[in-house]
């Protein structure tokens, strides 16, 4: 069995940020879990998941297999464009597998102001666990109003991976 680590990061704003009105109409999912936030909302292609994006690109750097970019294309006609993150995740999963690549586990930091991560900490680790099929930590931090994810205009995330061949 050969060990392989990966590193992957992802940033989006949030809607509304760059001074238009925000997007009421979408939802708001950050490591795979759909959060409640009154005007709250990712801009991307897809549903702009910061959290499983990194992990993507993380899974796919241990393996040696690209990037997010690389699997799923990149704008709004990619093959990723309004996919659901969770989508994404197990298609990468599979991906993986069939490269000979079994994911062993993960961690993933959540950069950022908003959403309060803690109280739903525990539901996205066992979400993003068990469509990676490998145990995935998720843990947040904020810059201390450093930066854009400091001063609210967005969230990023980074992730580390392990996966074996």
């Amino acid at each position: 069995m050969t060990m392989r680590i990966g590193q992957g990061f992802d940033a989006h704003r949030f809607m509304g940020t760059d001074g238009t009105e925000p997007h009421m109409e979408r939802e708001l999912w950050l490591a795979g879990v759909r959060w409640d936030v009154e005007g709250l909302a990712i801009e991307g292609d897809s549903d702009g998941d910061v959290a499983v994006h990194a992990l993507i690109d993380a899974f796919l750097a241990a393996a040696g297999l690209g990037d997010i970019g690389s699997l799923f294309g990149v704008g709004k006609t990619s093959r990723g464009a309004g996919m659901h993150g969770a989508d994404m995740l197990r298609d990468t999963v599979e991906h993986l597998r069939s490269h000979g690549y079994t994911p062993q586990s993960a961690s993933v930091v959540i950069i950022g102001n908003r959403p309060k991560i803690g109280p739903r900490r525990e539901q996205a680790a066992s979400v993003l666990s068990r469509i990676a099929g490998c145990p995935i930590s998720v843990t947040a931090t904020t810059t201390d109003h450093m930066g854009f994810t400091g001063r609210g205009e967005g969230v990023a995330a980074i992730a580390n991976a392990l996966v074996d061949a």
